[in-house]
């Protein structure tokens, strides 16, 4: 790791703390401040909001010449770097009170990004990377699943909030399912790709990322030792992400790509 990551990361993780601590102080309550996005199951809270704010008055104290894209309030800024935030992944998680959610940060150039922190708040797990650096959980060295062969891999998802949309995406579950351990829907795509980094599932896909979703998440879970490679769009489907070992992504690819 560079010194320079090394700088970034710092401002990542610190970053990701304020939010954690505005979510814990939340988590458990009722909710506030509710409203729908895209669709009447895609919703976002004060949590997310109050979380982003903070993540942001870090970043314009330590960093004031990047830019940032956050979820939700969007690109500020101009910069050759670019922060890349999402303060709450797993919002309905966390508005029912289920202890799966994470804050992403990610710092990234026009190669992709530089640093990336994923931190669950109720397990106080940490997952960092940089570019040239280890993958981690809190602080120490982590390495993802070495399977090889798909029919015993334990393989994550997520699903969209559009029923058009899950009912395609329930196409694919069906044949994936029968050729793998099994399938776990954890409900935040930061975390996915941070326990695949760490071992825990095998592998991941999924369409309808963005990139707060999975810019921290995909750059901890390549330098842990997984293919991470894009999903292109495919008529009505949005793009997204395949992450597995290399002796199975292939496989895999193929069952969630057609």
């Amino acid at each position: 790791m560079t010194a320079d990551e090394q700088e970034l990361l710092d401002v990542a993780v610190q970053a990701a703390r304020a939010a954690a601590n505005e979510l814990m102080e939340r988590f458990g309550s009722t909710a506030r401040g509710v409203q729908t996005k895209s669709t009447p199951t895609d919703l976002v809270s004060e949590a997310d909001v109050a979380a982003e704010s903070v993540v942001r008055e870090v970043l314009r104290r330590l960093r004031p010449d990047d830019a940032i894209l956050a979820e939700e309030g969007g690109e500020s800024g101009e910069g050759e770097l670019r922060w890349v935030v999402d303060p709450l992944d797993g919002t309905i998680n966390f508005l029912f009170g289920i202890p799966a959610f994470a804050v992403s940060v990610a710092c990234e150039d026009g190669a992709g990004s530089i640093a990336g922190v994923v931190l669950d708040p109720v397990r106080d797990e940490c997952f960092t990377a940089t570019r040239s650096g280890a993958a981690t959980l809190n602080g120490v060295e982590i390495e993802a699943s070495q399977r090889t062969e798909l029919a015993t891999a334990m393989v994550a998802t997520g699903f969209g909030y559009g029923a058009a949309v899950r009912a395609r995406q329930a196409d694919v579950v069906t044949r994936v399912l029968p050729r793998v351990r099994d399938i776990r829907r954890f409900g935040s795509a930061a975390m996915d790709l941070a326990w695949c980094a760490c071992g825990r599932w095998d592998a991941y896909y999924e369409r309808g990322v963005n990139a707060w979703d999975v810019a921290a998440g995909a750059l901890i879970a390549a330098r842990a030792g997984l293919e991470v490679r894009d999903l292109p769009p495919r008529r009505e489907d949005a793009a997204g992400l395949v992450v597995a070992p290399a002796a199975i992504i292939d496989e895999l690819y193929e069952l969630v790509a057609a």
